[in-house]
């Protein structure tokens, strides 16, 4: 078992911003603004910040650090019946993994693609034949060969990085890729920005809708974004907190990551749009014809977009794919870290052993998202985990840390170093609040995702429910002396 540590507090920063800023990053939150009252949404925006993402991320930093531990020992530490959850949790995100993977591998299909065009004049027939498949269950045996050789491709480079140690690892690949990967994308917003027909997308984007903030849904939209995006309840920040170095800040750090992962997202979006409004002005479309979200928006509207750009075109679609891809990959890398860790702990194998055991099956798996209906699939099986496992199990986390754990303990660590002190209203914020918030949120989900699943998706469902509840239960009871002298390969 290895012993890491943050070799300084520039690499925890810059892979707790790399875990934080994803493909929703990119292509999601633009969407969400201009279709949740443009400006207006702001406000829930900020304080779904305030209320849920600050206060969360400040317990999993303080837990982390107190404890230096894995999740699951964490959660059995505080009651033995409660590494089942943890397990459960883990699980799921590990899942998230590997089927986020798959979105990575056709963004390098793409990416690929990017130099030459290769997608032609109808990038919505090439998505469905060389990258993410369609709807239709008859073409389910079908491979797509493009996006098989990519998922090898990026599994290979996840478990290379991840089957070292922490800084020479994950430190070293977020300390290159986040500055590259922030430098790409403030060359394309400001080159975004001077485009013919920008400002229409701009005024587009924030065109305020006062009316919305009477609507649940804006709130119920704002709030499920800070959740993904700041990857909160998934045990990665407190899996990183728990590699910090005594004297560490806690509190400062979340403030840093939250604010350069919101600040990212936020300036994302006017280049999005400016690059919509560039589309609009030149085509005569209107915005809202144009506009869609995730690989909509980048797999089928943007390359639309690339070839009316001539010569300028040519640098923007390797760009936009690039920085995506490394967006991907940081945050894969930071999801795999919890599954990681607790493994490790768990059956005392070497890194570089679980890294390679959890990388295989991972992949294994990852190869059934690249048949003919591999888009379809994907986004199933993300609908499901997102608005029913990961929710209910953060809300259950709230209820835990909340009520069952020695929150006050945390208190003073996390005062510590700090110059930004937590009390009473965040205990109070945490015990009462959020878990009303997410339970919320969650039975909306749920009831969404009840009303408008078909026969197949029920299937998809109730297969990956099981599979978690055995999984959580042989993780739970598994021997921990198996392989107890395999502590290195």
């Amino acid at each position: 078992m290895t012993n890491n540590q943050w070799n300084s507090r520039i690499t925890f920063l810059l892979s707790m911003i790399g875990a934080a800023v994803g493909l929703g990053n990119i292509w999601r939150y633009s969407y969400l603004v201009y279709s949740n009252g443009g400006g207006t949404f702001f406000i829930p925006y900020l304080i779904a910040i305030l209320i849920m993402g600050i206060p969360f991320l400040v317990l999993e930093y303080g837990i982390g650090f107190r404890h230096k531990d894995s999740f699951s020992n964490i959660l059995k530490g505080i009651n033995p019946k409660l590494e089942y959850i943890s397990w459960a949790l883990l699980l799921i995100i590990y899942f998230v993994l590997i089927y986020y993977l798959v979105i990575v591998s056709w963004d390098l299909v793409y990416l690929g693609s990017s130099f030459n065009f290769a997608w032609g004049s109808d990038s919505a027939l090439y998505f469905i034949e060389n990258v993410g498949g369609s709807s239709n269950l008859s073409h389910i045996s079908n491979f797509i060969i493009p996006t098989v050789i990519s998922v090898l491709i990026v599994w290979i480079i996840v478990w290379y990085i991840s089957h070292k140690d922490l800084n020479e690892g994950i430190g070293k690949a977020s300390k290159i890729i986040i500055p590259v990967l922030f430098g790409i994308m403030v060359f394309i917003i400001v080159f975004a920005l001077t485009l013919s027909g920008a400002s229409i997308g701009v005024n587009a984007l924030l065109n305020p809708d006062w009316q919305m903030l009477l609507n649940v849904n804006i709130w119920l939209a704002a709030f499920s974004q800070i959740i993904f995006s700041l990857s909160m309840g998934e045990s990665i920040s407190l899996t990183f907190a728990s590699y910090l170095p005594e004297g560490s800040k806690l509190t400062d750090n979340v403030l840093i990551v939250v604010f350069a992962n919101c600040a990212f997202e936020v300036c994302t979006s006017f280049g999005i749009f400016s690059i919509l409004g560039y589309m609009s002005y030149t085509s005569g479309t209107p915005i809202a014809k144009l506009v869609s979200e995730g690989t909509g928006l980048v797999f089928i509207v943007f390359p639309k977009i690339f070839n009316i750009m001539g010569p300028i075109g040519h640098i923007l679609a390797p760009l936009l794919f690039i920085s995506i891809f490394f967006a991907g990959i940081t945050s894969a890398i930071a999801g795999f870290e919890p599954m990681i860790n607790s493994t490790i702990h768990k059956l005392n194998w070497s890194r570089k052993k679980t890294v390679t055991i959890l990388s295989i099956v991972g992949c294994i798996i990852s190869l059934l998202f690249t048949t003919g209906i591999s888009s379809y699939l994907v986004s199933i099986v993300d609908k499901f985990i997102t608005e029913f496992c990961i929710l209910f199990l953060i809300a259950i986390q709230c209820i835990i840390f909340g009520w069952f754990y020695d929150i006050e303990g945390v208190i003073p660590i996390l005062n510590d170093n700090d110059k930004v002190k937590v009390g009473k209203t965040w205990m109070f914020i945490l015990k009462y609040i959020l878990p009303i918030f997410l339970f919320v949120m969650w039975g909306n989900g749920v009831y969404n995702l009840l009303l408008t699943a078909n026969n197949f998706e029920l299937l998809i469902y109730v297969i990956i429910t099981v599979a978690i509840l055995i999984l959580s239960y042989i993780f739970m009871n598994i021997n921990e002396k198996i392989n107890i002298k395999s502590k290195k390969m």
